[in-house]
């Protein structure tokens, strides 16, 4: 089977597509044939370099396929099955892992980055790692939707606790986490604002945003206080960090929750505690989620409120270009890899 590998940190000259003894199912495994897989951030951090990746490894955290071969002892799946892959693990011994929050566990891995990802041929998944995928869709969009969406739910839906009269911010609506916690504070009835660059606004609207901001060219919180009366937003969602993080703050409402999943612009950042405390405001740092969120999330999809979005689909063979249009920061949701033959 073919896997996308790196073998080192580095540039684009690091992604390789190998040649692989074809991966076997175990006793509690589903092989499942990939359809497609999806590209994250995640994916740019891991080829340039993150301590502690076990090289080399095969990329990639999202994948959609069918079902080809059960092991033994499995008893949820069987050939020919729709299904959609859990993005991370945690020991599934611990306290956490049995309360069903795995990403507190502290062996919690993702896959592509603490073991072998889903972006090849053919994988071999432990059963607990499989997820019906819902009808209606296709795989491309199937594989745009766990990671974003178990990150999304887990910060507004178990962490910010979102209700219907909450305004929510959502820091780069584009982006795949974004653009899901979009879908998810609407799903909630909350009022959503949402940021976005120039180019993408329209876009960002169609997803059930109430109003939009361009990040490029308007100063986010002097409009929010504007649209909020002079009061700010219950719930910041951002992924940025440093290069937003003063608008975020600024933004927030007295008794205001900061989200922050991510640091793609940079982790160093300033702030007066003074303000943090005055206005009894929380900084509240989010990773992932537990794998049962994703059923909620799944319900959701089949019964049409929520969706994937998908921004360009690109064959394997042409991983270089996939990642080169996703570092460009161009796209407008997730950028998936095709894997049909």
């Amino acid at each position: 089977m073919k896997a996308i590998r790196i073998h080192a940190h580095g540039g684009l000259e690091q992604l390789r597509i190998d040649e692989l003894d074809a991966a076997r199912p175990g006793p509690r495994q589903v092989l499942i044939e990939v359809k497609a897989a999806a590209l994250n951030q995640l994916d740019i951090w891991v080829r340039k370099g993150i301590p502690g990746v076990p090289l080399p490894v095969i990329m990639g955290a999202d994948a959609a396929g069918v079902v080809k071969e059960t092991g033994s002892d499995v008893s949820q799946y069987k050939p020919g099955d729709r299904v959609l892959l859990q993005p991370g693990a945690g020991c599934g011994l611990c306290l956490p892992c049995k309360d069903g929050q795995e990403n507190y566990c502290l062996k919690y891995g993702i896959a592509g980055e603490h073991f072998d990802g889903y972006q090849a041929e053919v994988v071999a998944a432990d059963e607990s790692m499989v997820l019906p995928m819902p009808s209606g869709i296709s795989f491309e969009e199937g594989a745009a939707i766990p990671l974003v969406y178990l990150t999304a739910w887990e910060m507004l839906v178990n962490k910010a606790h979102v209700k219907p009269e909450d305004t929510v911010l959502v820091i780069g609506a584009s982006s795949g986490v974004g653009s899901a916690a979009v879908q998810i504070a609407r799903l909630y009835g909350a009022r959503v604002i949402a940021t976005a660059g120039t180019t993408k606004l329209e876009k960002a609207k169609t997803l059930g945003a109430d109003a939009i901001l361009d990040h490029y060219k308007q100063d986010i919180a002097k409009e929010i206080k504007a649209l909020t009366g002079g009061r700010g937003v219950d719930i910041v969602i951002d992924h940025a960090g440093a290069a937003t993080w003063q608008a975020s703050m600024r933004s927030l409402a007295k008794g205001g929750q900061l989200i922050l999943c991510g640091s793609t612009t940079g982790y160093e950042v300033k702030m007066d505690l003074r303000f943090l405390f005055i206005r009894q405001q929380s900084i509240v740092g989010s990773t992932m989620g537990g794998r049962g969120n994703l059923l909620h999330v799944l319900k959701h999809v089949e019964s049409g409120k929520l969706r994937g979005v998908v921004d360009s689909v690109f064959l394997y063979t042409d991983i270089k270009p996939a990642h080169q249009h996703l570092e460009s920061g161009q796209q407008f949701g997730k950028v998936v890899l095709s894997f049909e033959k």
